[in-house]
């Protein structure tokens, strides 16, 4: 490797690590998995990701496979952000706004750029990225897109993939394309590229074409789904096409992003928050689908039940005192409305009537120093995640979303899992897309905990495909839900979605492991003893 090493460091403008500490620290994200890497490299323009690239291709073409793997801050639950061969971190130098379009009310960034900072920036001019994930003060734009993240706004303004215009990637073999809308008469001249871009274009148009049936069987009835591919927005029905879905998503096993154009929706801080409470779950469901249908739909609904209230409630008496004491109600719901001033108090009177219709207690604030007081209730989650109880810590095991009209039958399913390998429950979610989420307290280094992992992850994928819903919802499959994939979609679309990754990765050269290629056994096998947040914080290189 270090002939790799050397080579990459003559020709690259950014630096080239192979030290201990720096592959050790990249051995992990934020999943419970562990991958070292063989080197790292912090590129510093686009030219030092192609020439990288084009390295490991040519490699590959004489037989020995250097996988590349980019890399943001880490935030990945999944272990998409893990691999064995070069670990390409972007957040070090490319993390500039390129472009801010005030009229096109567009931004060009480079994929390193933190998420949190960008939002700020685009504040200032009275815009904003809606998606909002949870973890939007420390991930990256790059693995945003990557992943297709969505979160608490999604409900009303969709995931990451909305609002990408267009790429520049590099190709898995060191060609650089952009992607956008393409007409007829534009896709025309792709398809006659005498290039490894051509050939892409040429064969995903026939695979495509030839496939129309079986692609048409990818749709699911849910309001968000990132497992696998996304082939059912590259084609318009006027022709058109488009691959900048097919990125979105894919985590960097089809290309590497250099570059993004985002569009921006018009900022209103001005919202107003009811806080609704239930004590049960078929009012809560019945609750959740009127909000659903009104000709508004709100810019928040989300929830927590009564579980995660009572431990963040043991852990620190005073945390929530001014706002809710025990003992709890079951399910209490999120509501927010962003919509200008006249709009937003009809709608909210009829999310008022709603909740006092189904629930048992309800209240709205419309100043931001009450609202923060509601969300303290929300953001309870945080504390559970972050606290330890002595090696037990919360680990990241689930991202799925069920059909609305499924979602009590996937919480009661939750319920009986954890129940049935004596662990505390305690749910929250995005359940106006039919996301939920949670995260038990495990020792990863005690052999019964490590067997509750896996019965979990059997168990609770089982019950999500048995419910028509898909196992990753909020963000991509990565390592940790790529066993499952092939469960959920059937061998005729799985064997599909693996020619996609062929046409853009022949070698194997994009992110080895990551979609397809990992085994329940292989998950075993690359586990963590224990656990940590240390991946909230940036590793750069030292100058």
């Amino acid at each position: 490797m270090s002939k790799v090493a050397h080579y990459l460091q003559e020709h690259l403008v950014g630096e080239v690590m192979t030290g201990t500490d720096a592959r050790r620290y990249f051995a992990t994200d934020n999943s419970i998995l562990q991958l070292a890497p063989s080197l790292v490299v912090y590129p510093r323009t686009e030219n030092d990701v192609r020439k990288t690239a084009r390295f490991s291709w040519q490699l590959a073409e004489r037989g020995r496979v250097i996988p590349i793997t980019a890399r943001g801050a880490g935030t990945d639950a999944t272990g998409a952000a893990l691999g064995s061969g070069i670990m390409m971190v972007f957040p070090a130098h490319m993390n500039r706004v390129l472009e801010l379009d005030t009229k096109a009310h567009t931004v060009t960034v480079e994929p390193g750029i933190n998420y949190g900072k960008l939002q700020q920036t685009l504040h200032t001019h009275g815009r904003f990225l809606p998606p909002y994930p949870a973890s939007i003060e420390y991930s990256t734009i790059g693995g945003a897109i990557a992943n297709n993240l969505s979160g608490e706004k999604s409900v009303k303004y969709g995931a990451t993939g909305a609002y990408v215009k267009g790429l520049r990637v590099v190709l898995a073999n060191g060609e650089v394309i952009e992607t956008g809308h393409l007409n007829k008469r534009d896709l025309s001249k792709k398809l006659g590229l005498a290039t490894f871009e051509g050939e892409i274009y040429r064969s995903v148009d026939t695979l495509l074409e030839e496939n129309r049936e079986l692609t048409s069987q990818l749709i699911r009835n849910v309001v968000k789904n990132n497992a696998g591919y996304n082939l059912l927005d590259i084609r318009g029905k006027d022709g058109s096409f488009d691959l900048t879905p097919l990125f979105v998503g894919s985590q960097g096993t089809l290309g590497l992003i250099a570059e993004a154009v985002l569009t921006t929706e018009a900022h209103n801080p001005q919202t107003t928050l009811i806080m609704a409470h239930f004590d049960s779950l078929e009012q809560t469901q019945q609750a959740i689908q009127e909000l659903l249908a009104l000709s508004e739909q709100p810019s928040v609904l989300e929830l927590v039940d009564q579980h995660v209230l009572q431990q963040v409630h043991e852990l620190n008496p005073n945390q929530l005192k001014e706002v809710a004491t025990p003992p709890f109600a079951p399910f209490t719901l999120f509501i927010e409305f962003d919509n200008p001033n006249r709009q937003v108090k009809k709608l909210a009177k009829k999310a008022e009537k709603i909740a006092e219709k189904y629930g048992i207690g309800f209240q709205t604030a419309t100043e931001p120093e009450q609202q923060l007081q509601f969300w303290k209730l929300r953001q309870a989650t945080s504390t559970l995640i972050s606290h330890n109880d002595g090696l037990q810590k919360s680990v990241p095991l689930v991202d799925a979303a069920v059909p609305l009209d499924r979602l009590r039958e996937l919480i009661e399913g939750a319920y009986s899992i954890l129940g049935s390998v004596s662990l505390k429950p305690g749910l929250w979610g995005h359940v106006g897309e039919g996301s939920l989420h949670f995260q038990p307290h495990l020792n990863l280094g005690a052999v019964g905990d490590r067997q509750k992992v896996f019965r979990i992850l059997e168990e609770y994928h089982q019950l999500v495909i048995s419910l028509g819903g898909t196992i990753s919802a909020s963000a991509g499959d990565g390592r940790l839900r790529t066993p499952f994939l092939e469960a959920m979609y059937g061998a005729e679309l799985y064997v599909l979605l693996q020619k996609v990754k062929i046409i853009f990765d022949p070698y194997g050269t994009l992110n080895p492991g990551v979609k397809f290629g990992t085994s329940i056994d292989d998950l075993k096998a690359l586990l963590r003893s224990d656990y940590g947040l240390d991946h909230l914080y940036d590793h750069l290189p030292r100058s």
